[in-house]
């Protein structure tokens, strides 16, 4: 438990956080986020954000080493797509039971569902996991981990953020640990070459990297670890030789980005490939950051190629929806990377940002809002149920973009929504994620469904039915209604 204490103070002193390093040494060492109250939602604890980073891994077989509940709560927490292995789509668990507990069963059961694992599927490796409980009562699991990767011959990586540590944010930087301290750098590569880049904190949601991966496949730049988007076990082994990397959501990576530089020497940019220019820019970086480790200046010059032939075909397939959008008001309401890229993407092609929320942000972030709306007003760090509802009831917002947990917010207010969260069905990323993206914001204001959910009810069209009805909220009512409009079509009630 000292170990873990003193990495969760390293991971809160991170030097390459902006906001840590503008605060005091007393603020410093309060962390990151707020402390946890228990009873309360927290937006997902320290074990569901490790393994949020971790599951994208393919081929890894995921053990949770808690009662079931721990493993039921978090499987499937995120859209990643894979384009082989599907072994990280299966739950494991030791389903720990208060009589283990009682009679400190645990590290015998762990390591009995370790040996099942490799007999039964063979993995590259096994990621073990404990949770509040289990580390609560003690359980040795580095250990254990130690001792059955020696008996098995296979990497048994401990994978230590139990719930209870702290936020989800701070489980995605344990998560990071983890591979510093057991994966990276424990593979050496035999075709290591000038061209190769490591991509951090891409999930390849709904497949979204796979829009991106092309584009750079024709510069000659290849993809040595994508961490954790369809990522293998050896990718990211050797990910250590890669020239250069790329940060897509600092929030949770920037520890593993920073001392992969400090260790390797390998220099990264923070980054997005949502919108067009963005796009663009960040391919640019690319490029000039392995000319800088050594490769040819030449793909600089390919790149921009590349970049002018993409940003003609992806701007003409928008012009479709210029006139069909422009001026249509958007209220985005995410966080992260996507509170300033997504807003620069819409903007590119005349879409009007009436409110973004920061929640998630980065000081970076925010900066890049300020530089993009020009008007700080547009911010919010957070907004409440009610007030989203006020804003949506009256028509300041053509459309929300948000995540699950606030579409029925949206639909109260008979207004279109769309998410943009890890819950979405449709890629958005790269160029033809950008198409994709205006193409769906387009669907979702333009469908006839508003235009009918608006309309009043019948019942407030036909003249004396509402003086009719009896005063008391009954069955009677309910009943004279039914009476009322029964063997009638919306026809036989005219206009309003």
């Amino acid at each position: 438990m000292s170990s873990l204490r003193a990495k969760i103070q390293d991971v809160f002193n991170e030097p390459a956080c902006e906001q840590n390093r503008g605060k005091d040494a007393k603020a410093r060492k309060e962390g990151c986020s707020k402390p946890l109250i228990p009873g309360a939602a927290a937006g997902g604890c320290a074990f569901d954000g490790a393994k949020i980073v971790l599951q994208p891994i393919t081929d890894v077989a995921h053990l949770i080493h808690a009662p079931l509940a721990c493993e039921g709560n978090s499987w499937d927490n995120r859209g990643a797509a894979s384009s082989g292995p599907t072994l990280w789509r299966t739950s494991f668990t030791t389903d720990l039971t208060e009589l283990d507990v009682v009679m400190g069963q645990g590290e015998r059961k762990l390591f009995k569902a370790i040996r099942e694992i490799k007999e039964a599927y063979g993995p590259p490796a096994i990621f073990v996991y404990p949770t509040c409980v289990t580390a609560l009562i003690g359980d040795d699991i580095e250990a254990v981990c130690k001792r059955a990767a020696e008996k098995f011959g296979l990497p048994v990586v401990p994978v230590n953020a139990p719930g209870f540590v702290g936020s989800k944010n701070l489980g995605n930087k344990l998560a990071g640990e983890a591979l510093l301290d057991h994966v990276i750098g424990t593979a050496e590569p035999d075709d290591a070459g000038p061209y190769d880049i490591n991509i951090l904190g891409e999930f390849n949601l709904s497949g979204e990297f796979w829009l991106v991966k092309p584009l750079l496949d024709r510069l000659g730049i290849r993809v040595r670890a994508c961490i954790p988007g369809d990522a293998r076990y050896l990718d990211i082994a050797s990910a250590h030789r890669a020239r250069a990397a790329m940060m897509v959501c600092s929030t949770a990576l920037i520890n593993l980005a920073r001392k992969m530089e400090q260790r390797w020497e390998i220099p990264f940019f923070e980054g997005s490939f949502y919108g067009i220019t963005d796009t663009s820019e960040a391919l640019r970086q690319i490029s000039q950051l392995l000319v800088k480790k050594g490769a040819d200046p030449e793909i600089l010059g390919r790149t921009e190629a590349l970049i002018a032939d993409e940003e003609v075909i992806a701007w003409k397939k928008l012009a479709a929806y210029r006139p069909r959008l422009e001026g249509k008001r958007v209220l985005l309401n995410t966080g992260g990377v996507k509170s300033w890229s997504v807003v620069h993407a819409l903007m590119e092609i005349g879409i009007e940002i009436v409110g973004t929320s920061v929640k998630k942000s980065t000081v970076g972030d925010k900066e890049r809002i300020k530089q993009i709306l020009k008007d700080d007003n547009d911010m919010f760090e957070q907004m409440t149920p009610r007030e989203l509802y006020a804003m949506l009831s009256e028509h300041k917002a053509d459309i929300m973009l948000s995540g699950g947990r606030t579409q029925f917010i949206a639909l109260k207010a008979k207004t279109p929504w769309l998410d943009i969260n890890q819950e979405r069905q449709h890629p958005y990323a790269g160029y033809d994620g950008m198409v994709e993206l205006v193409r769906q914001i387009d669907l979702a204001i333009h469908n006839p469904i508003w235009r009918h959910v608006r309309e009043p009810a019948p019942w407030d069209c036909q003249p004396g039915v509402r003086e009719e009805l009896p005063s008391t909220k009954s069955e009677t009512a309910t009943l004279h209604v039914v009476q009322e409009f029964a063997g009638t079509t919306a026809d036989d009630f005219g206009e309003c």
